[in-house]
């Protein structure tokens, strides 16, 4: 591991006015650390996958023109084009907060198999820890205590309807004290992680091993 963490400094980020002068503060504050937390974190998660390596992306927001990003962020996973398309892991800051998921947005290929999958045999579900929350739409700030989610209906949702999303992970706020500590931080972000492979695992064993688009399967 390193000795990033996230400060005050970074969450403050997205206090800056202007698309341009936040998105320069993005690329020399917060991106730098991204690319070093995502390396160890990638290694990390590919050995308990037993593959060689993940790709890890950094969030550009190429497409924004006008206002600026509200949050940012690194995933890893799918493979070196991108990782919309399948499970992935995230990491990322908005002001007030710290997200770490396991995302399945912007209809993945086979999610309706994927999602199908865990509604069918949802016990890795019941294992993950009581702390943990759930999101069913990724462009909005607002998640569910997994002990309160509607899992069954916001999975079936996730399944039939084009804009169903589902992220489960945890969250640290800015104020967080383990955030002064970077061997604390990284540690919950990994065992984070970690938790969550094997419902990446169950939610990947419905690609097909002939696809040549993806290497990362389980």
């Amino acid at each position: 591991m390193n000795n990033n963490t996230f400060t005050k400094e970074d969450f403050d980020v997205f206090k800056i006015e202007g698309l341009e002068q936040r998105m320069t503060a993005i690329r020399n504050q917060l991106q730098p650390k991204f690319r070093a937390l995502g390396q160890d974190f990638a290694k990390e998660i590919a050995d308990e996958l037993n593959q060689e390596s993940l790709p890890v992306h950094i969030a550009q927001h190429l497409r924004r023109t006008k206002n600026a990003p509200k949050d940012t962020w690194l995933a890893i996973g799918g493979d070196k084009r991108g990782y919309k398309k399948y499970p992935h892991f995230q990491l990322g800051l908005y002001e007030t907060h710290l997200f770490i998921w396991l995302a399945f947005i912007d209809n993945p290929l086979h999610e309706e198999k994927m999602a199908l999958q865990i509604i069918e045999d949802p016990s890795l579900l019941f294992k993950i820890p009581d702390d943990y929350v759930v999101s069913w739409d990724h462009t909005k700030e607002t998640v569910i205590p997994l002990t309160e989610a509607d899992l069954l209906n916001g999975l079936i949702r996730w399944q039939t309807v084009k804009k169903g999303e589902f992220l489960i992970g945890r969250q640290l706020l800015a104020e967080d004290p383990i955030l002064k500590d970077p061997k604390a931080m990284q540690e919950y972000i990994l065992n984070t992680f970690i938790q969550l492979v094997p419902l990446y695992k169950q939610a990947y064993s419905v690609y097909d091993l002939q696809e040549p688009a993806n290497s990362y399967a389980t």
